[in-house]
């Protein structure tokens, strides 16, 4: 995919802040430190269109960023663990189940999983529930440069039984080397124009 331009569009918390539903949109959604704001700089070929951070919960609004000016990413808060108080952690539960039940545009979820992690009960929850509303799924496993050929393939099994997913759907992602970009993206287009 050749990446002509990527800009953010802004933020919002709730439905009346979102931009105009015009453009197809993909969500993508994970645990906080998953690698999200990585994997999206690495789609789109920007070293800094999506602020990352080594601070877990830094995401604490819906991003929204529009992708050659056919197609909208939109980057949810992180889930899980994170330096922020309580009371901002409960508001993001109902702000994203908002934008994910009911935004007329949105085309599917990317889920994003760490290579070197046991999927938790929030990506079980997360997973099961998507599946339940019928928004189509692609499911990422990131960090894989951080693992060996063996461990990677072991660490694939865990989450494919883990998450009730065949094991061929799950996208394979480095954002340091770029491998399974171009798969990543063969599957958003088919997504979005589909």
């Amino acid at each position: 995919m050749n990446i002509h331009s990527a800009t953010f569009v802004g933020s919002a918390v709730r439905p009346e802040q979102y931009p105009p539903a015009d453009l197809p949109e993909v969500a993508f959604v994970g645990r906080s430190n998953v690698g999200k704001s990585s994997l999206i700089n690495r789609l789109v070929n920007r070293k800094k269109l999506v602020r990352t951070s080594k601070t877990p919960g830094c995401t604490q609004l819906i991003n929204f960023f529009e992708i050659n000016k056919r197609y909208r990413f939109v980057d949810l808060p992180g889930y899980g663990y994170a330096k922020v108080p309580k009371t901002v952690r409960r508001r993001w539960r109902p702000m994203v189940e908002t934008y994910l039940a009911g935004r007329k545009n949105l085309r599917g979820i990317v889920l994003l999983l760490d290579a070197r992690r046991v999927p938790t009960a929030d990506d079980q929850q997360l997973g099961g529930w998507l599946q339940e509303k019928g928004l189509p799924l692609i499911a990422v496993m990131t960090k894989i440069d951080k693992l060996g050929r063996n461990q990677r393939q072991k660490q694939l099994e865990i989450i494919a039984r883990t998450l009730r997913l065949a094991r061929q759907t799950i996208v394979q992602f480095s954002a340091v080397s770029g491998e399974g970009r171009d798969v990543l993206w063969q599957r958003l287009q088919a997504m979005m124009e589909g």
